[in-house]
């Protein structure tokens, strides 16, 4: 007996194959690239797969999340770092280099053959009917605001403590001391004084 595929089981495992190659091919390229520039481009875009894949299992608050967090924070905190050192060194061979590559194979075949051994002795057996659930979004908003309230204002609260801390050390800057001429400045004639708003606007 074959099973006719519907246009969205259809639709969802070809997403499912390109969402896969693409994380494989993604994942890939980080770890075998030399360019770290080309490698946290690609760590973004394994990334976007695993957002992808969220999405496919009706997980769309985590898939939201991973993309707020994962690509839109910690990948271009990467990219940022990238940029601002800018140190070139050039490639020296690793010590140990072919016993570290034995066991990196070792382990990785010891990974791909429970991987194997998982989905072979699984049984993936579909549900005909499946209960149509609410938006994982839905929920999480309720208990955010109903349950755990008092740890969501907490957590925002440190937030903003965070944000202001940060906004005043942003604002302070070494003014160095009166210094005559001649005279070697030394290390105390740097203070960390906080800039007058006055200051400011005459510098620009």
């Amino acid at each position: 007996m074959i099973n006719n595929i519907g246009l969205g089981n259809g639709s969802q495992t070809v997403s499912l194959i390109v969402l896969t190659a693409m994380l494989i091919a993604s994942a890939m390229g980080v770890v075998l690239l030399q360019n770290i520039v080309y490698a946290a481009f690609l760590l973004g875009a394994t990334f976007i797969s695993v957002a992808g894949l969220y999405l496919l299992l009706n997980a769309d608050f985590v898939a939201a999340a991973q993309v707020l967090i994962y690509v839109g924070a910690v990948n271009i905190l990467i990219l940022f770092a990238i940029m601002l050192v800018n140190k070139r060194q050039d490639y020296q061979d690793v010590k140990y280099g072919a016993l570290r590559s034995v066991v990196t194979g070792v382990v990785c075949l010891g990974l791909f053959a429970l991987l194997a051994v998982t989905a072979t002795s699984t049984s993936w057996a579909i549900t005909p009917t499946i209960a149509k659930l609410p938006s994982t979004m839905v929920v999480i908003g309720q208990h955010f605001f109903s349950d755990y309230l008092l740890p969501f204002e907490l957590a925002s609260i440190l937030l903003l403590v965070a944000l202001i801390g940060a906004i005043v050390l942003a604002r302070r800057e070494f003014i160095p001391d009166v210094v005559k001429v001649g005279q070697v400045p030394s290390e105390d004639s740097l203070e960390l004084l906080e800039k007058p708003k006055e200051q400011l606007v005459a510098s620009k």
